[in-house]
């Protein structure tokens, strides 16, 4: 007997929409549980419709996707959620062309659009740098050549793109420094360590927790946002010089990458009493850092979901010309400590 919809629906403890979704790839629904329940399906035996009689596919959909700051551990989850939107997408006949950006960086984005054009996309998913040429080739790219563009993990203004899939950095710059205040009874001094400041998702996580900062917790002083290009080493010496030389910080807050720098200025200072830490990001690193003690809480993002949503927004879009609805479709600001890792 052929398995029903609804016996997955029970076997997995959830409704009937809810495996509908998981099975067609329609509607919103978090990827993991998708994929568990895709999973049951297939041992149960369950056999897709469409499955039954496929049709020859005329022609292969291409959509082209650039990412940035490919060594960085946060891009591992990101990845991850890139290649499973692959595999799945592959069954509808549709290919994903991956350019990886090594840093921040405007002028390698174009040439990536340009080798990305070459190959024929016929949409594109990217996490912009906000520049004045990448918006203007973006905007090339959606008006003149067609080309449907949905941002993620980072956006940019005055373009025609179809959405924007990620965290809402300013907010979450607010949450961060609602955690500080707690922490450290808002008072005292807090140093702010950020990635590029060519990077919008900085700024914005700065100017979020800026702005709290002095609208909840006016005694508590920044003593210094500085830049660390996403490097530990750079990390390391800027919390080192810092301590050594600001007297009262009892703040740190470390916005982007390079967060093993973190615990490495902490052991070589020797202090009694560590600064309160919070940092961003659930990479296998930083776990480690809840775990050992270096850092407090830590903001996560949901990196999978911004690498596997947007090829299947694209991809509805190019299938069946369904339009975004949702503009801004935002990941959650999860907050783990080393108790609820």
């Amino acid at each position: 007997m052929a398995v029903t919809i609804q016996q997955i629906a029970e076997a997995a403890g959830v409704s009937r929409g809810t495996v509908d979704r998981a099975l067609n790839n329609r509607g919103r629904i978090n990827p993991e549980v998708a994929q568990r329940i895709r999973r049951m399906a297939d041992e149960m035996g369950y056999v897709r419709k469409n499955r039954k009689q496929v049709a020859p596919k005329k022609e292969t959909i291409k959509i082209g996707i650039i990412t940035q700051l490919a060594k960085s551990a946060f891009m591992l989850e990101v990845n991850r959620g890139i290649r499973q939107a692959a595999e799945e997408l592959k069954e509808r006949g549709i290919k994903l062309f991956v350019k990886e950006g090594i840093s921040v960086d405007g002028d390698q984005q174009l040439r990536a659009m340009d080798e990305l054009v070459q190959e024929n996309i016929q949409g594109l998913a990217i996490m912009p740098t906000d520049c004045e040429s990448v918006r203007l080739k973006l905007n090339w790219l959606i008006e003149e050549a067609g080309i449907p563009v949905v941002t993620f993990n980072s956006d940019i203004v005055g373009t025609r793109r179809s959405c924007y899939v990620g965290m809402d950095n300013r907010k979450s710059g607010r949450t961060a420094a609602g955690l500080m205040g707690m922490l450290t009874g808002g008072s005292g001094k807090i140093l702010v360590i950020t990635g590029f400041f060519s990077n919008p998702v900085n700024n914005a996580r700065v100017d979020g927790f800026v702005e709290e900062l002095k609208k909840s917790y006016p005694s508590l002083e920044l003593a210094g946002v500085q830049g660390s290009f996403d490097e530990a080493s750079e990390v390391n010496k800027i919390i080192t010089n810092a301590m050594l030389n600001i007297p009262g910080i009892n703040g740190v807050f470390v916005i982007s990458g390079g967060q093993k720098g973190i615990g490495e200025a902490y052991k070589k200072l020797q202090l009694e009493r560590r600064p309160y830490t919070i940092i961003y990001d659930l990479t296998p690193g930083n776990r480690d850092a809840l775990k050992n003690g270096t850092a407090d809480f830590l903001i996560d993002q949901e990196g999978y979901v911004q690498g596997y949503r947007p090829p299947l927004i694209l991809a509805e879009l190019l299938l069946k010309g369904k339009k975004v609805e949702e503009e801004f479709q935002y990941t959650d600001i999860k907050i783990k400590t080393k108790y609820n890792l």
